[in-house]
């Protein structure tokens, strides 16, 4: 059973500081294992540009699923070479053999159809002609790659535990929507939110921009943002979203101001009618938390993607816990809550803020972003084809 999962889990000194996506694959893969499957597991780590990276090895990901599973995970010297090959012959029913880092191989991410092919190809070959694929990574199925979208059409292929279950969702937040409807995005750039600002916000009640793409806004309201990040190129577009969706957009009223980019900068709030011509803003304030919480208590459906700030330095981590702890708040009072995986899902667990407090924190920010931009998802597409 050859199973695509993501284990793009962040790393700190060689060392794992949110397993949420290792934890989230374990139903699937304990499952099938239990059942007496040969479980052989392809995922990336990062970004190793198609070449052997120590410091991007699986093994730290080998170990602890190890222990989530309570059975040893085997990890491979290689992704399909000698040693992957050998592993994967000695199996026997129950074992599980994490491939290494998918991405060591170039041909995983090509362009080219063919190159793709010979890597799902050699895939396959460790499976045999009677096994089966396992699509269970949402965070790769926007990824037209080898052994997300491949070798999809080389066995027979199935969603697994955790893809459908994040499908089932996103359907629940575009299709069957209990208003009020609130969406959150943050995060650095405009234009990496574009597509799903304007997907979302005709249907919406709320639409709160913070991060550091509000300051894109901020500037296109003519208001100064001193040394902040901003997307020069993007003030015009801003201005026209602005003009059509007013309404539901909700900006800062006030930002964190910081004289440098540090953990412990000297720090003042400055209003964003008046803007600021000195510093670059790091969070938003206290009293935009304060409005933003007020909206997201009284929403029924809101969806999270993300932080409102810097939120690693504890001093600019103030609106993305706010906004946290307003939408889990919401969802005790019985709204449903989306929380967009990516940095939103790290900051979560980075405040103690515990997995139920919300209805669902997704494996997957870019895959739930172009879901809801109503992007066709090729590993999502290729399994359907398939069925």
């Amino acid at each position: 059973m050859l199973v695509r999962s993501d284990f793009n889990v962040p790393l700190e000194n060689g060392k794992i500081t949110d397993p949420g996506r290792i934890l989230a694959s374990v139903p699937t893969l304990a499952q099938l294992a239990d059942a007496g499957a040969k479980v052989i597991i392809t995922a990336h780590l990062g970004r190793p540009k198609g070449e052997p990276d120590p410091a991007l090895s699986l093994a730290p990901v080998a170990a602890r699923l190890s222990a989530e599973l309570g059975r040893n995970v085997q990890l491979a010297g290689d992704v399909v070479g000698s040693d992957a090959l050998a592993r994967a012959e000695g199996l026997t029913d129950g074992d599980v053999l994490l491939l290494e880092n998918i991405r060591f191989d170039p041909r995983e991410t090509a362009k080219d159809d063919a190159e793709r092919a010979g890597l799902a190809k050699a895939l396959v070959e460790l499976v045999g002609d009677d096994g089966a694929f396992v699509s269970d990574g949402f965070g790769v199925v926007h990824r037209k790659q080898a052994s997300v979208y491949d070798v999809a059409s080389l066995l027979p292929s199935y969603a697994g535990d955790l893809v459908a279950a994040e499908v089932e969702v996103l359907k629940r937040i575009t299709t069957d929507v209990e208003h009020p409807y609130a969406v959150v995005l943050g995060g650095s750039k405009v234009s990496d939110k574009l597509a799903v600002i304007e997907a979302l916000a005709p249907k919406v009640d709320t639409l709160v921009i913070g991060g550091g793409m509000a300051f894109t806004f901020i500037k296109a309201q003519g208001s100064p943002v001193g040394d902040s990040l901003l997307q020069e190129d993007m003030v015009d577009t801003c201005k026209e979203l602005l003009d059509r969706f007013g309404d539901v957009i909700h900006l800062p009223h006030d930002i964190v101001v910081a004289d440098e980019f540090a953990a412990d900068a000297e720090t003042s709030i400055a209003f964003t009618r008046d803007g600021f011509t000195e510093g670059m803003g790091l969070d938003i304030g206290p009293g935009s938390v304060e409005r933003f919480s007020a909206v997201l208590r009284s929403a029924k459906t809101v969806f999270w993607n993300g932080p409102m700030g810097v939120f690693e330095f504890e001093r600019f981590s103030t609106g993305t816990r706010g906004v946290a702890e307003a939408i889990a708040a919401a969802t005790q009072d019985g709204a449903f809550s989306v929380v967009g995986g990516g940095d939103s899902a790290a900051a979560v667990r980075s405040f103690g803020l515990p997995d139920d407090a919300f209805s669902h924190i997704s494996t997957g920010g870019g895959a739930s972003l172009e879901y809801l931009e109503g992007k066709e998802l090729p590993g999502l597409t290729v399994l359907e084809q398939g069925a």
